[in-house]
């Protein structure tokens, strides 16, 4: 069984960076990608992901704020 992960960054070539990381790895799946905070609110809900890898300064909401919600 993999563990699903959400990957959440402001910055696109810090998402792409982690989502080749964890693709390597066989008992992981990033099942998404986020932008700001908000976004992750929303993915989250959608996604049910186990794992949220979360930028803590991003636009919007931040990765405090987000997580709070």
């Amino acid at each position: 069984m993999n563990i699903c992960v959400l990957i959440v960054d402001d910055h696109p070539v810090v998402r792409c960076g982690l989502a080749g990381m964890l693709d390597v790895e066989d008992d992981l799946e990033v099942v998404g990608e986020a932008a700001d905070g908000e976004q992750a609110v929303t993915k989250v809900a959608e996604l049910r992901p186990d794992v949220v890898l979360m930028d803590l300064r991003m636009p919007r909401l931040d990765g405090a704020g987000a997580t709070a919600r």
